[in-house]
């Protein structure tokens, strides 16, 4: 009830009515991948540097439909950043910023629902644009795939198990293959498969197992 009366006032108050086309149903039985890279981890300060979302449709990821670019952002890239996805201030100096490049992604993504690892920091550095190009955020229905992943494999855990949500450790847990990890375009595709691998465990009621060990701290929730 909630989330349809954000809708409806996000609706009311879109500032562009160009953009009404995100408030319509995706296809049916699609939805889209979605990764950033930036540069930092600062949600209010920090800045989007290369994004990729890749359509999924049924159980096929069609990663010939897909989205990305490079973004020239509005500030320094932090040298920890560099380490982790190796995009320095050479490599965005001539790159569209995200307010030129945010209409075809928005365009590409539609209404259909977003997955996301960790998707919530995703969408904060891309709702920061968002809200300036149309007054609103993304309305967009969102999937967590490390959620789905938590209640298969810890969802019955016993109190003090040690929880591992690691990207790689999920990625291994599935037998899926481990690309080249911060580059938004592969990790969208990782994404993308870890989803319809998790997809297809739970519509089978299959849980993951996890090792015998004795518990060693709490965790806090999914």
């Amino acid at each position: 009830m909630l989330r349809w009366l954000m809708r409806r006032m996000d609706k009311a108050t879109l500032s562009d009515r160009s953009y009404l086309f995100l408030f319509e149903p995706g296809p049916e039985d699609e939805c889209i991948s979605i990764d950033c890279e930036t540069t930092g981890l600062d949600r209010w300060r920090d800045e989007i540097i290369s994004v990729a979302a890749i359509r999924i449709r049924g159980n096929q990821i069609l990663a010939s439909e897909s989205f990305r670019a490079i973004i020239r952002p509005r500030c320094a890239i932090s040298p920890e950043a560099i380490k982790i996805h190796g995009l320095r201030e050479q490599d965005v100096a001539q790159a569209p910023t995200m307010g030129e490049v945010l209409p075809d992604l928005l365009r590409f993504i539609g209404g259909r629902p977003l997955v996301g690892y960790y998707i919530d920091f995703d969408l904060a550095m891309l709702n920061k644009h968002v809200a300036e190009l149309i007054g609103i955020e993304l309305p967009n229905k969102t999937v967590e795939v490390s959620n789905i992943y938590y209640g298969l494999k810890y969802g019955d855990a016993p109190p003090g198990t040690q929880v591992d949500l690691k990207f790689a450790s999920i990625l291994r847990d599935l037998k899926l293959p481990l690309f080249n990890q911060h580059d938004a375009w592969s990790d969208a595709l990782m994404t993308a498969m870890i989803y319809l691998g998790l997809r297809d465990l739970k519509a089978r009621g299959v849980r993951i197992p996890r090792p015998r060990f004795k518990p060693t701290q709490d965790y806090p929730g999914g």
